[in-house]
């Protein structure tokens, strides 16, 4: 399975769920036609591949607030290697200190977890 159908099935997962509002990001650049100017797009390099929202229901002293978490889910074949490249392993560290969630997945069982309430 490619990654882009990895990646579909994975959209169309976190798009059922109710709780959870996720993007994809593409990152690249290209060559403006016109005036030759590079253009960069998506947040950056290293990047995961979809971004987003969990909505969570906080502690029992906030009862009935919530709280939205930033997701970060970076796609891979079952068969890519399992060691990320450094750009991807920074920004997977990084969303995980802010306290987000950050998910390496190679197929939709691996953000099941994330559609549970």
């Amino acid at each position: 399975m490619s990654e882009t159908a990895i990646m579909q099935d994975i959209r169309l997962a976190l798009g059922a769920c109710p709780d959870i509002k996720a993007w994809r990001n593409n990152v690249g650049m290209f060559r403006e036609e016109k005036s030759g100017r590079w253009i960069r797009y998506g947040l950056f390099n290293g990047s995961a591949d979809i971004i987003g929202l969990k909505t969570v229901t906080i502690t029992p002293d906030m009862v009935g607030q919530k709280i939205a978490i930033f997701l970060s889910v970076e796609v891979k074949t079952p068969n890519a290697p399992k060691k990320l490249p450094d750009d991807q392993q920074a920004w997977f560290d990084a969303v995980r200190k802010a306290g987000g969630i950050a998910v390496v997945a190679r197929s939709v069982d691996d953000v099941r977890f994330l559609l549970a309430d």
